[in-house]
């Protein structure tokens, strides 16, 4: 469970259209991830604006980097967008509780 801090810092991160493309981008590629030359090549985004933009989803928690050689590669943190999804969830409908059925996906 995460609290309201970690909550906005997370939604923060991905406050901006680049950002959401890069977290995207990384959700799709599955748990091998991207290089940061891989996610340029795809979204086609300057090497230094996309610095910024890894920095900031790294800092929210939203993605993990690993450095190999000379190389980083970038993954989306599952968990913790998952945690977001939830904080946002887990008061669905709870002042109307007749609806939750409506509000959320059936499992």
């Amino acid at each position: 469970m995460i609290c309201t801090a970690q909550a906005s810092k997370g939604f923060s991160a991905i406050g901006s259209d680049a950002r959401l493309k890069v977290l995207r981008s990384l959700v799709r590629a599955g748990p091998s991830g991207l290089s940061v030359g891989e996610i340029r090549n795809r979204l086609d985004i300057p090497a230094s604006t996309l610095a910024h933009h890894l920095r900031a989803l790294a800092d929210g928690g939203l993605i993990d980097q690993q450095k190999c050689g000379r190389t980083v590669i970038n993954r989306a943190n599952y968990d913790h967008i998952h945690e977001l999804v939830n904080y946002l969830l887990e008061e669905c409908c709870v002042d109307e509780p007749d609806t939750v059925a409506t509000c959320l996906p059936k499992e």
